[in-house]
């Protein structure tokens, strides 16, 4: 494949509903381009873009691909992305890089929940969108019924430039409303036809509406339109190629992936209408020495500028970095800076990636996108560039992942090789966190949501070799007191020579503050100052452990009231012993009780959600205070709740929305816990507590 300059090049996202043929639509895309010899088959494991063992088990799409082809003089990188929300991730990294989107829908299932966000996050983006009604060949394909869905869903700048030709209920070709003309598809081949008579009205109510939307963003022609003037067919695409670009004008096409109808015609119109890389949208930097932000321009003559937007982590090929280069251009054997780690990188070999398939070239030039590979420190979300121009691209901002599980490995002595597994896999996936709670000696993982997990489990055994169990995480409870209570502690050991004596009283009662309170007020030196240190020193060891449960103490206050000492047994050790005896006869009467963690939730759902989503939050002992509306008829339902009713909450959220909904939380405060959960929760301690002394 030859090198293309800016304005040849096209970076297009595929976006979707999962199921809604993506994937298929790449494969007819390179096998019409000559880039392979078939259109594989999901169900059979045979697309270009989903090679990886997790997706062919799956048959589903599970990272972002890109498949590179040339047609019509142009270089066309697809972005296949993944429809399923767990992998929301992969499509943030096609949709930072991509110039325009292709959104798929399917001829009969329409409009769905992952076709109402990949239009939101293309507009969160402000990209170029063009429709693509997919599966026209099946049984009950209805174009009018999606059409009549785009339009009321997405507004009135959806505008179809092809339209169906349909007799018996059979897709027979279809209609190209810009150039006027009908084409039939039959054994392989396509012919000109006439446009059939019941659609000539609607072809030309069509058009005029197109006509109307294209010379919205050019004086001369809206002029010459109302003036009533007649708009050539080179006037009508320069003006729909403006429209699309700015966002006035969604056109809509439709085809068969499967079958391989209107594939070449979509290539064509891909390649005629849909912005190149230089008539993207320019992406947002740093500049290093100034720390001023400025806007990337896509230049091959400027200093280089790469943005590096996924990373793939394989334990045996190493490390696979994807990268779109914004200005400049790339070549083999040079040298790079890292905006992260202010290095040198060594670019011995520049490549294109098709699928799986690595192919060498000589550069890369401004707008393409292509991969390097042992690149020791380079991530995603790095920017690597020219020692002249020193610029940070700003990141990709991943959604947080909340799904959270405590993972473990099924085999002792695996613990290393899980670690550096999951560490590995974070550098890939950065919608994937692991975190180590010291407090419960747990590693916790967080993903989007169960299949993501699942995906993680399944890599950690293909990719690393390790087996885990997963759980619920531990809830870091906390212990505190409700009244004031003064205790005497006394430690007195004789054993001959040397004894051991520490005698304090002291007074326990709740403390302002969660960290301990120490207060002393001795009198008469009946503690010397030199043990009083060793009194506190005690607490604060004691106070790791309550006596409900074992759950850290908070908010406490302890005063040191008095005490007494012996001249030659006594010590800090003495001291410290006495004050232990104390703390937990002092504790055990001061009506102990369990704490555990509130959460601050705020969930973001569609209107006619709000009702359910509350009741489902009272259900988990969580406490609503309020609605606000948010954009586009959502609502942001604020809450306190219980930290341990939200492990699983990204999922049955998902589930109550169908997708819809979304939700953030942080951490508010710690609150008693009802009697009935607390017996449950203190008895469970005990018995932990106990097999980990019979261990």
């Amino acid at each position: 494949m030859k090198e293309y300059a800016p304005q040849f090049i096209k970076n297009v996202a595929l976006l979707g509903h999962g199921g809604d043929g993506k994937t298929i639509l790449t494969d007819a895309l390179l096998f019409n381009a000559k880039c392979t010899d078939r259109i594989g088959k999901t169900e059979d494991g045979t697309t270009v873009s989903d090679f990886d063992p997790e997706e062919i088990k799956r048959r589903i799409s599970i990272s972002t691909t890109v498949e590179p082809f040339e047609w019509n003089d142009y270089k066309i990188n697809i972005l296949d992305t993944p429809g399923y929300f767990d992998f929301i991730g992969e499509v943030f990294e096609a949709l930072q890089v991509a110039d325009s989107c292709l959104l798929l829908v399917g001829a009969k299932t329409g409009v769905q929940v992952g076709t109402e966000k990949a239009w939101e996050y293309a507009e969160e983006r402000q990209k170029p969108l063009m429709f693509f009604v997919n599966k026209m060949d099946e049984d009950n394909a209805n174009f009018d019924k999606v059409l009549s869905q785009l339009v009321d869903t997405f507004g009135n700048k959806v505008i179809p430039i092809q339209y169906p030709i349909i007799e018996n209920g059979k897709f027979l070709g279809l209609v190209d409303i810009v150039s006027n003309k009908a084409f039939l598809f039959e054994n392989n081949s396509v012919k000109e036809a006439a446009i059939p008579d019941r659609l000539i009205d609607k072809i030309e109510e069509y058009k005029n509406a197109l006509i109307e939307a294209s010379v919205e963003n050019d004086e001369m022609l809206m002029e010459k339109y109302f003036a009533g003037e007649t708009i050539s067919q080179d006037e009508l695409i320069t003006g729909l190629k403006t429209g699309i670009i700015t966002r006035s004008v969604f056109p809509v096409t439709c085809g068969s992936a499967l079958k391989n109808i209107g594939i070449k015609e979509l290539m064509n119109i891909i390649s005629n209408l849909l912005p190149s890389a230089n008539d993207g949208m320019k992406l947002k930097a740093i500049d290093i020495k100034t720390n001023n932000e400025i806007q990337v321009e896509i230049n091959e003559k400027a200093p280089l500028c790469a943005f590096v937007f996924k990373t793939i982590a394989d334990p045996f090929v190493g490390k696979i970095t994807f990268i779109k280069v914004l200005s400049g251009v790339l070549k083999a054997d040079s040298v790079v800076f890292n905006s992260s780690t202010e290095k040198q990188e060594k670019i011995s070999q520049v490549m294109i990636i098709r699928g799986k398939k690595q192919i060498p070239v000589n550069e890369l030039k401004a707008g393409d996108i292509g991969i390097l590979t042992k690149l020791q420190n380079t991530n995603t979300n790095d920017t690597l560039y020219d020692p002249s121009r020193p610029l940070r691209v700003n990141p990709i901002e991943f959604p947080k992942p909340w799904l959270m599980l405590a993972i473990e490995p099924k085999s002792k002595g695996d613990e290393e090789k899980i670690s550096s597994g999951l560490h590995r896999l974070t550098e890939e996936d950065l919608t994937f966190r692991i975190e180590k709670n010291v407090e419960t000696g747990q590693n916790i993982i967080y993903g989007i949501g169960d299949q993501h997990i699942d995906v993680i489990v399944s890599k950690l055994k293909a990719k690393f070799g390790v087996s885990v169990n997963l759980s619920d995480p531990k809830v870091p409870y906390r212990e505190t007191i409700r009244k004031k209570v003064k205790m005497e502690g006394k430690h007195k050991k004789q054993t001959g020579g040397h004894g051991q004596y520490g005698h304090v009283w002291i007074e326990f009662e709740p403390g302002p503050t969660e960290d301990l309170t120490f207060e002393e007020k001795i009198f008469g030196g009946a503690v010397p100052k030199q043990y009083i240190p060793a009194v506190e020193k005690g607490l604060r060891e004691c106070i790791k452990k309550g006596v409900l449960a074992g759950f850290p103490v908070i908010n406490l206050k302890a005063v040191l009231v008095d005490g007494s000492y012996h001249p030659v047994d006594s010590s800090e050790l003495a001291f410290k012993v006495a004050t232990s005896i104390a703390y937990k006869k002092g504790l055990a009467q001061a009506n102990p009780v369990l704490l555990e963690p509130i959460m601050k939730v705020s969930v973001i759902v569609p209107d006619d959600y709000t009702g359910d989503i509350m009741g489902d939050l009272n259900r988990r002992r969580g406490r609503v205070h309020g609605m606000e509306p948010h954009e586009k008829n959502m609502q942001v339902v604020e809450a306190e709740v219980p930290l341990a009713e939200m492990f699983k909450y990204a999922t049955e959220l998902r589930s109550m929305t169908q997708g819809r909904g979304s939700f953030s939380m942080e951490f508010l405060r710690y609150e008693e816990v009802p009697a009935n959960i607390a017996h449950k929760v203190i008895e469970a301690a005990k018995a932990n507590l106990q097999e980990e002394e019979e261990e």
